[in-house]
């Protein structure tokens, strides 16, 4: 299901943002982690994550005020999932390498 799973850069960045360690993080360490990101563009990207049921969240998010009470982590369902999304690199995991030589 990975690969099926479409990210942008946005999106990426905040899932980066926010890691795979199964911990929760607060929004302000979140907005420091996602520089490159406007707190616009940070918020609708979180907001997305969190309707996709990707990211869970206490709080609701509307401004850069709750989003710097917020705190959130990744859905643990979905961990495994999105990781695979954010490869680039094709893994052929039923085809082993190993080659018998005679």
């Amino acid at each position: 299901m990975g690969k099926d799973l479409t990210l942008d850069g946005a999106e990426t960045s905040v899932l980066k943002g926010i890691g795979f360690g199964g911990g929760e993080i607060t929004g302000e360490t979140l907005i420091d982690r996602c520089r490159d990101l406007g707190t616009t563009e940070l918020v609708e990207s979180l907001k997305g994550l969190i309707a996709m049921g990707y990211v869970e969240c206490e709080s609701p998010l509307q401004n850069n005020e709750e989003l710097k009470s917020a705190k959130m982590h990744i859905n643990s369902g979905y961990a495994r999932d999105l990781k695979e999304a954010m490869d680039p690199s094709p893994r052929d995991q039923g085809k082993s390498r190993r080659v018998r030589r005679e």
